[in-house]
């Protein structure tokens, strides 16, 4: 099985979707509890979300692997992304819901986790940044856009709802500020979804390593709660609200490239 699949598009815009993949080797099922091998903690549909970048001539970057394989969005070495709060691993072993990945004996050795970082991990990351030099190469600009969704309600990660767009900047560090003022100006113009800027959600690994705005390189991370555009409990998607977000997705996008 392939371990990714990679459009590349026309334009500065590079979508990145490391949480979209359900596959799981079953070598690694076999070890996973009965909840853990249905991957709830995927991020649903977030693929045909985005269905509509490359009709804007983005690159897309598409895991085929689930989280609990690998989480791309998180350092190689595993160190915390948001110390002294719940969160999962490089190889998760809990699930959102602080019940376990793995049956009792069956955690990822640490030589089998660095074998996993090698087979899936470094792939993934290698090609992500051969597409961001491409594409500034090009076009002299990068806008990576990291996609995301989670359910709206987590406890084991946060507490109360979680807002229907979390945009994270790592505080305004992985994008220029005019980048961050034209993508807040867009939230504010809207009414139809409750957002906040650099709140729970801050920006992943792939945000907070490749975004360099000296460089032209913007990264941004949206995380989505899922109530927007699927149905939370089945996992299904809803097309009676699955339209409107892709057009609110679309147009903070769309204020993000703007101009420079």
């Amino acid at each position: 099985m392939p371990i990714f699949d990679l459009h590349q598009g026309t334009t500065p815009l590079f979508v990145s979707l490391p949480h979209d993949g359900t596959a799981v080797p079953e070598a690694i099922a076999a070890r996973m509890t009965a909840s853990a091998r249905k991957v709830p903690d995927t991020d649903w549909h977030v693929s045909r979300l985005y269905a509509f970048a490359r009709a804007m001539g983005a690159s897309v970057i598409v895991p085929r692997h689930s989280r609990y394989v690998i989480d791309l969005n998180r350092p190689p070495d595993d160190v915390s992304l948001y110390p002294g709060q719940n969160t999962t691993g490089l190889c998760p072993i809990v699930q959102f819901s602080g019940a376990p990945v793995y049956r009792d004996g069956q955690l990822p050795t640490a030589t089998e986790v660095a074998a996993r970082v090698d087979t899936w991990w470094r792939p993934y990351h290698d090609a992500l940044r051969a597409e961001i030099e491409r594409i500034r190469a090009v076009h002299g600009r990068v806008l990576l856009w990291e996609g995301h969704s989670i359910r709206g309600e987590v406890p084991f990660l946060f507490a109360g709802r979680l807002p229907d767009f979390n945009v994270g900047t790592a505080s305004g560090g992985s994008c220029s500020a005019a980048v961050q003022r034209r993508i807040e100006a867009a939230l504010a113009a809207q009414d139809g979804y409750d957002f906040v800027v650099n709140g729970r959600f801050k920006g992943g690994y792939i945000t907070r390593h490749y975004g360099d705005p000296a460089r032209g390189v913007d990264a941004v991370q949206l995380e989505i709660s899922q109530r927007i555009y699927m149905d939370e409990e089945t996992f299904a998607w809803d097309d009676g609200k699955a339209p409107a977000a892709q057009q609110a997705i679309r147009a903070l996008i769309a204020a993000a490239l703007g101009g420079n």
